[in-house]
């Protein structure tokens, strides 16, 4: 599909407003930005979302790892990418400020300003909303980008939301490569979601000494093809069945015994939120 144009006008803004674009919560929500509507880099991804059912569009590979942790962590209840902000009050804020506005240069309008992700969170018996912006930690040393965010900062702080800019060094590189080989796998169709509670049940029992004995000899005892025990295991992975250390990368190699049947979700939270 073409690139929609990239300059900013006053009819494109309330063309978009028209469109939905920024409104609604969980499948009914619309990002203000799709990957057609930024310049292409090679970087921007469409990601179906366990927890929202519906298509994200993120726009850099920080931006696809943050969701995948995201939409792992069960402190998370709906997540809202390329969420827009009220223009007028951001033109208000950087006015106080003493910062220009972002503009669009071709056209002088200024633009509708966006913040990553806005997700929803529930802690114990709470649910709130936090506000983060997802940037590689080299973008930190340009002042004018310190400008936006100062302007985007002060935006979230008047509403009483928490923001908080997260790059690289947040993201545990691993765990998201780990995340990204299961995601995708939750949603499965009923036979699969049935060999795959009997391949479970053959874990617990299984004397073999790694998951590749494991796998080999359930494939053969069920007739399945190569890698169908593999399909099924990225299942439990993904439906928290089973978990195994998500700061390792994942290998058919490891021992059964590294594998646990219970698992515990705090580490996925703290990064995640």
């Amino acid at each position: 599909m073409a690139k929609r144009s990239l300059s900013w006008t006053e009819d494109k803004i309330a063309k978009f407003l028209k469109e939905g674009r920024g409104q609604g919560e969980g499948a009914n929500y619309q990002p203000w930005l799709t990957i057609h509507d930024v310049p292409s880099r090679g970087l921007s991804t469409r990601q179906k979302g366990n927890k929202t059912g519906r298509i994200h569009h993120v726009l850099s590979d920080l931006e696809r790892n943050y969701l995948y942790l995201l939409d792992w962590s069960d402190h998370v209840i709906d997540i809202r990418e390329q969420y827009p902000l009220d223009r007028e009050r951001t033109l208000q804020i950087a006015e106080e400020l003493g910062y220009r506005h972002p503009m669009d240069i071709a056209t002088q309008t200024p633009i509708v300003m966006t913040t990553d992700f806005l997700v929803t969170v529930r802690r114990e018996k709470e649910v709130m909303y936090i506000a983060r912006t997802v940037k590689r930690s080299e973008e930190l040393e340009n002042k004018r980008t310190i400008e936006k965010f100062e302007i985007e900062r002060e935006y979230w702080t008047q509403k009483n939301v928490h923001w908080q800019i997260v790059t690289e060094k947040e993201i545990p590189r691993e765990v998201c490569r780990n995340l990204q080989f299961v995601h995708g796998y939750l949603m499965v169709d009923e036979e699969t979601r049935q060999v795959s509670m009997e391949l479970l049940q053959y874990l617990i029992v299984s004397e073999e000494e790694s998951l590749s004995e494991a796998f080999r000899q359930f494939e053969h005892r069920n007739f399945l093809d190569p890698g169908g025990a593999l399909l099924c295991f990225k299942h439990l992975i993904a439906a928290k069945y089973v978990s195994f250390d998500m700061t390792r990368s994942f290998s058919k190699r490891m021992k059964l015994e590294e594998i646990k049947l219970s698992y515990n979700n705090e580490e996925m939270r703290r990064w995640a939120t």
